[in-house]
């Protein structure tokens, strides 16, 4: 389920990855999605990292978002995220993290399976 993906020019791996999930779930390339993140996060007045900011943009990017039931908070992993939903389009947010879920794969620089998803954006058409 996972896929090694780093679209940063630089290959940097540390710092970005809610660019890179954003990136990877809107099909937008690396340097098109920071530009608007940092936008975005002008006019919050926050960083472009932050949760708020990517969360408000993939909004504006007819992305939804939704809780994680609580029900065994600790033992859902990202794994069963994408067994639970093997179709569409998803950016899910993990403690100090943020993937893109496509199609039940995940994308990312390091394999995050056993981590612990907070909360999902799901793209509306999907």
């Amino acid at each position: 389920m996972w896929v090694r993906y780093n679209p940063n020019p630089s290959n940097k791996r540390v710092g970005d990855c809610a660019v890179r999930a954003v990136a990877k779930a809107t099909g937008k390339d690396w340097n098109k999605t920071y530009l608007d993140l940092v936008t975005q996060g002008y006019m919050m007045k926050d960083m472009p990292s932050s949760n708020a900011v990517w969360g408000e943009y993939l909004h504006s990017e007819s992305f939804d978002r939704y809780i994680i039931p609580n029900e065994c908070p600790q033992c859902y992993t990202l794994n069963d995220f994408c067994r639970e939903y093997p179709k569409g389009t998803y950016v899910v947010a993990l403690p100090n993290h943020a993937v893109a879920v496509i199609d039940g794969n995940f994308y990312d620089e390091w394999d995050s399976s056993n981590e612990i998803p907070l909360y999902f954006w799901k793209r509306k058409e999907d």
